[in-house]
């Protein structure tokens, strides 16, 4: 798990806009994309607000993603053997993501909402699934 940081800007300050990040599939997400999302969307917000705002990343990558390496060539049916007990070593973690879920959130005053919904745009290119972004008050 490579997710530095799960709350940004200013956790603790009132802000009357809420921006969400939905997912508009169920799949699973690994890190290294959310990670990504995190510091694209940070980025813009943290350059023109300082802190006057507060992003939160609302998926955790619990789930670890296995492989079982399969050697192929000379000298592999020694080594090898399949499938059988196969449990395989952890090569990633991912967040199993439902429809409809919450990806990131970002609270905000209401003349910051068009920067916000920016951020929230250059996350969703990083992340493999579309997304939609909800406004509320």
């Amino acid at each position: 798990m490579k997710i530095v940081r799960f709350d940004m800007g200013n956790p603790k300050g009132k802000f009357n806009t809420i921006i969400k990040l939905i997912s508009n599939r169920s799949m699973n997400i690994r890190h290294n994309a959310i990670e990504s999302a995190r510091m694209t969307s940070n980025r813009v917000l943290e350059k023109v607000l300082a802190k006057q705002y507060h992003m939160k990343i609302k998926i955790y990558p619990f789930h670890v993603l296995r492989e079982n390496p399969l050697a192929a060539g000379a000298g592999a049916d020694r080594m090898s053997t399949g499938m059988k007990k196969s449990f395989g070593k952890a090569i990633s973690s991912a967040a199993r993501v439902k429809e409809g879920q919450t990806l990131i959130e970002i609270r905000v005053d209401k003349e910051h909402t068009k920067l916000a919904k920016e951020a929230l745009q250059r996350a969703a290119k990083k992340f493999p699934c579309s997304c939609k972004i909800s406004v509320a008050q």
